[in-house]
C-alpha cells in the first residue's frame, strides 16, 4: 500500500497553495460525475501519455484519488513511480472520502474555470443579450459583428450565421480590424456561457470603444430558441494590420496594468528553467498556425482563450510557475490577467526580445512532437496484413481509441475496450488465436499490448502500425457504432452536441450546471478568485 492523505490534511495543503497536484486516475466520463474542485483529470488509461505534460517535475508532491472502493490509485502510483515521480500518495477513502470529511465534490469537466466564467460575470455584471435579440438586431440590418471565441474546429462543427472565428486571446489583438468603427456592436459568443463571458468582459477590460455583448449561452441557447446554425464555416479573422496591431499593444498595457501582470525577462525564465525545487510551465498562447511556424524549443501550446477555458487540461500542479509567450505582448497579458483573477500567483508574461520577439532563445518549428512515454515497441503488424487476417476470420481486434472516435468510425468488426479495463474485454470476447491492438496513433495500443499478453496467454498479440489513422489513410472499409463495446462508454464527456438523443435536455441541463456553480463554490473554503 502507499502512502494515504487524509481530507483534512489535503484540505490544509490545498489552502496553503504550495506546489501540490492532485490527480484524478479515473476516466473523464466518471471524474466528470463528481470530485474535488481543483482534481485534474489523469485516466489510468491514458496515464504515461498525458502526465509529462501535466506535471513536468518528478520531485512535486502528487495526491493521487479514485472513487473509493476501486484500486485504480494504488495501480496508477506504481505507473508514476516506474516513470520516477518520487513523492506519491493516495487520498484516504477518494472521492467518498472526501465527501464523507464534509469536502465538495463538484460535477463536470473544466470545473475552475467554469466557475470562474460564472463569478467573473457575477462580478462585473458582464453585458448579455438573448438569442432573440440578437436574431432580431440581425434582421433589422444594425450594425454588428459576431466574434465566435472558440477554437476553429468547434466554429467549424456549429456557428452561429455570420459569426467569424476569434479564438479567445485573439478577440483583443485581433478586434479593431474586425470592428474598426466605435459605433458597431460586437456580440461574443462560445458553445454555452464560459468563453463568452470571458471574451465580451476580455474586451471590455481591454477599453476598446465599441458595445460589446455576450450571447446568452452561445450556440446551444441558439439552437434552444429555435434558431439554425451554420455548419461548416471557415470565415477566419486574420493578423491584425499594424494600425490593430498597435491599438491591441495599447490595450493590453491597460489591462496589464489593472490587473497587475508581471513580466519575466529570459534571463529570468533560463534560472527558473534550472530551479529543480519549483514547477514551471513555459505555454506558448499564441495560434497553432504561429506556434508551429517558429516557438522556443520546449515550450508548449496552450491557446490563451482554451488555457483560461480549460486550465487542468494544461496545468497540473497547483502553486507552479506559469510563463506565458507571446511576442506581441497581448494574448500572453490578456490570458495572464485571467489566470491571476483565477488565483494563480505566479503568472508571467514573458519579455519579447529581438526581431522575432524570441531573442537568443533555442528554436524549433514544425508540430511539436508527442512527449512519448519510454516503453518498448511491440510486435506490429500492417493495415493490409490485418485486413487479409480479418477476411480469413483469424483475428480480433480491439480498439482502444476513444468511445466517441470509435462511434464515429472504426475497423470493422473491432471491439471497443478501455485500456485499464482490458479485464472486462477478456471477458466479454474469451479466447483468441490472433488479438490485434489498436488506438488513435497506434501508441496507446502499444503502453496495453504486456497486459493483454498476459490477459490472453494463448494469443498471438500484435499491434496495428501507425494505428487507426493507418487503417483510414489506406482507404480500407470502415464501421460505426458502439455496439461492440466491452465496457460502459464513460471513458471520456460527452458534450451536449455529442448525444446522438435528447440535445435540447443535455444542452438545458449542461447550462443549468454552469449557473448553479456560482452557489457551490461558495461552500468550498479552497476556492478564492480574486476580484479587482
Amino acid at each position: 500500500m502507499r502512502r494515504g492523505i487524509s481530507s483534512a490534511v489535503l484540505r490544509e495543503r490545498l489552502i496553503e497553495r504550495g506546489e501540490l497536484a492532485l490527480l484524478d486516475v479515473r476516466e473523464q466520463g466518471v471524474h466528470y460525475r463528481g470530485h474535488p474542485f481543483f482534481a485534474c483529470s489523469l485516466p489510468l488509461s491514458r496515464l504515461e501519455m498525458m502526465v509529462a505534460d501535466l506535471v513536468p517535475r518528478r520531485s512535486v508532491p502528487i495526491v493521487l484519488l479514485d472513487g473509493g472502493d476501486e484500486d485504480l490509485a494504488q495501480r496508477a502510483a506504481v505507473v508514476l513511480e516506474g516513470l520516477g515521480y518520487t513523492d506519491v500518495s493516495i487520498l484516504d477513502g477518494g472521492c467518498a472520502g472526501w465527501q464523507a470529511s464534509g469536502g465538495e465534490l463538484f460535477s463536470g469537466v473544466n470545473v475552475p474555470s467554469k466557475a470562474f466564467g460564472e463569478f467573473v460575470e457575477h462580478h462585473y455584471g458582464t453585458p448579455r443579450v438573448p438569442p432573440q435579440e440578437v436574431r432580431r438586431l440581425i434582421d433589422t440590418g444594425v450594425k454588428l459583428v459576431i466574434l465566435d471565441s472558440r477554437p476553429y474546429d468547434e466554429y467549424h462543427r456549429m456557428n452561429i450565421p455570420g459569426g467569424i472565428d476569434v479564438p479567445g486571446a485573439e478577440l483583443v489583438y485581433r478586434v479593431h480590424d474586425l470592428a474598426p468603427e466605435p459605433d458597431t456592436l460586437v456580440v461574443v459568443n462560445c458553445a454555452g456561457r464560459t468563453r463568452s463571458i470571458i471574451g465580451c468582459q476580455s474586451l471590455k477590460n481591454a477599453g476598446i470603444p465599441n458595445p460589446v455583448v455576450a450571447l446568452k449561452d452561445g450556440t446551444m441557447g441558439w439552437e434552444l430558441a429555435g434558431f439554425s446554425c451554420d455548419r461548416g464555416s471557415r470565415a477566419v479573422a486574420g493578423p491584425p494590420g499594424a494600425a490593430g496591431a498597435a491599438a491591441a499593444r495599447a490595450a493590453a498595457e491597460r489591462v496589464a496594468a489593472r490587473f497587475a501582470v508581471k513580466f519575466a525577462t529570459a534571463g529570468q525564465v533560463r534560472t527558473w528553467q534550472g530551479d529543480a525545487q519549483r514547477t514551471l510551465y513555459l505555454l506558448d498562447v499564441r495560434t497553432r498556425e504561429e506556434f508551429e511556424r517558429l516557438r522556443i524549443a520546449g515550450s508548449r501550446h496552450a491557446p490563451g482563450g482554451q488555457l483560461v477555458q480549460a486550465t487542468d487540461e494544461y496545468v497540473g500542479v497547483r502553486g507552479a510557475r506559469i510563463v506565458l509567450v507571446d511576442p506581441a505582448r497581448v494574448r500572453s497579458v490578456m490570458t495572464a490577467s485571467w489566470l491571476n483573477q483565477m488565483g494563480w500567483d505566479d503568472v508571467y508574461a514573458l519579455e519579447p526580445e529581438g526581431e522575432s520577439g524570441f531573442g537568443d532563445w533555442p528554436l524549433e518549428r514544425g508540430p511539436r512532437t508527442t512527449q512519448n512515454p519510454d516503453f518498448a515497441r511491440w510486435t506490429a503488424i500492417d493495415a493490409q496484413a490485418l485486413a487479409a487476417a480479418q477476411a480469413g476470420n483469424g483475428a480480433a481486434v480491439i480498439d482502444l481509441a476513444t468511445s466517441l472516435r470509435f462511434r464515429d468510425r472504426h475497423i470493422p468488426g473491432a471491439w471497443w475496450a478501455v485500456r485499464s479495463r482490458l479485464a472486462q474485454a477478456r471477458e466479454r470476447l474469451g479466447a483468441a488465436r490472433l488479438l490485434v491492438l489498436s488506438s488513435e496513433d497506434g501508441r496507446l495500443a502499444h503502453l496495453a499490448a504486456p497486459q493483454a499478453a498476459a490477459l490472453w496467454p494463448g494469443a498471438e498479440v500484435r499491434v496495428l502500425e501507425g494505428g487507426n489513422a493507418a487503417w483510414f489513410a489506406a482507404g480500407l472499409p470502415v464501421q460505426a457504432g458502439l455496439e461492440n463495446a466491452t465496457t460502459t462508454p464513460d471513458d471520456v464527456w460527452y458534450k451536449p452536441y455529442d448525444h446522438v438523443t435528447d440535445y435540447e435536455k443535455h444542452a438545458r441541463d449542461y447550462l443549468n450546471w454552469e449557473v448553479a456553480l456560482v452557489e457551490q463554490i461558495a461552500r468550498d473554503p479552497t476556492i478564492r478568485f480574486r476580484a479587482y
